[in-house]
């Protein structure tokens, strides 16, 4: 279950990591919270004989970069985002977008002007209000949190992960997702991410979502706890040229939920892109 991201960039939110995989027409993975670009690792790697694919850990997420007083808001991610395209020098790649890796991708393509071939958005924080009950309750109150004993908060930390999905995770997989918040270094990056989560970073662009003239594929974990399918609904609507498909049985965490479905709705959106 190793996860390696070999690459580095540094950026003025802390160094982050990220890989390119595969050949031909690109196209970049998103994560969300709390998660990293491990949440890619078998769908992505569907889709590395046909495209270049690009993953990457948000500053302040997974492999890249933990500090005090960062920014990891999705303003922050917005800038990073669009740095790491140009940096790659990929001038209208595919998205796939998963959680609060949509507000990213969106708000970069209308506050920055970068320009999608298509954008599939997962279960994506879009619209307000957004983030689950413990994700509201934690983020009115981080200092109380972030004060728990470290063997609380790991247990906590596992638990709310678990809620993201309809079922279980594996044990492997459960680790893997919540090891980057362990440690002291780890507990303080975990709320300090949630501390910062503010609405106004979508408020700011949900009235232009109108303006988005590219094909966009809604997929929608159709049991999710986190973010009431309603959203996914809601948005399509917003996006004149979007199309909504549900996952039924799964949760917000589709990758692991419903894998399978997941890539096959991918596979069928961006080949649409060769036909």
């Amino acid at each position: 279950m190793a996860w390696e991201l070999d690459e580095r960039l540094a950026t003025p939110h802390g160094t982050v990591r990220w890989s390119r995989r595969g050949a031909g027409e690109p196209v970049v993975f998103l994560h969300g919270t709390p998660f990293s670009s491990y949440v890619w690792r078998d769908i992505a790697a569907a889709f590395t004989d046909r495209h270049a694919v690009y993953l990457w850990d948000m500053p302040g997420y997974g492999q890249s970069d933990m500090y005090d007083g960062q920014d990891v808001s999705l303003a922050a991610q917005q800038t990073v985002f669009t740095a790491l395209l140009e940096h790659w020098g990929l001038e209208r790649p595919s998205v796939v977008a998963h959680d609060f890796g949509g507000a990213v991708a969106l708000r970069a393509a209308l506050l920055d002007g970068v320009d999608y071939a298509r954008l599939a958005l997962v279960d994506a924080v879009s619209l307000r209000p957004w983030g689950s009950a413990f994700f509201r309750l934690v983020n009115a109150d981080t200092e109380v949190f972030a004060a728990l004993p470290a063997h609380l908060h790991e247990a906590l930390v596992r638990s709310y992960i678990s809620t993201a999905c309809s079922r279980k995770p594996r044990t492997e997989v459960l680790d893997a997702l919540a090891r980057p918040w362990l440690g002291e270094t780890g507990q303080a990056a975990f709320y300090r991410q949630i501390a910062q989560a503010d609405e106004r970073h979508t408020r700011e662009v949900e009235d232009r979502y109108g303006e988005l003239d590219i094909p966009v594929l809604v997929a929608w974990g159709r049991e999710d706890g986190w973010l009431d399918p309603h959203h996914a609904e809601r948005l399509a609507e917003h996006i004149p040229r979007a199309r909504l498909r549900w996952l039924d049985g799964a949760g917000h965490l589709v990758q692991e939920d419903a894998p399978a479905r997941l890539t096959g709705l991918l596979t069928d959106f961006l080949g649409a892109a060769r036909a």
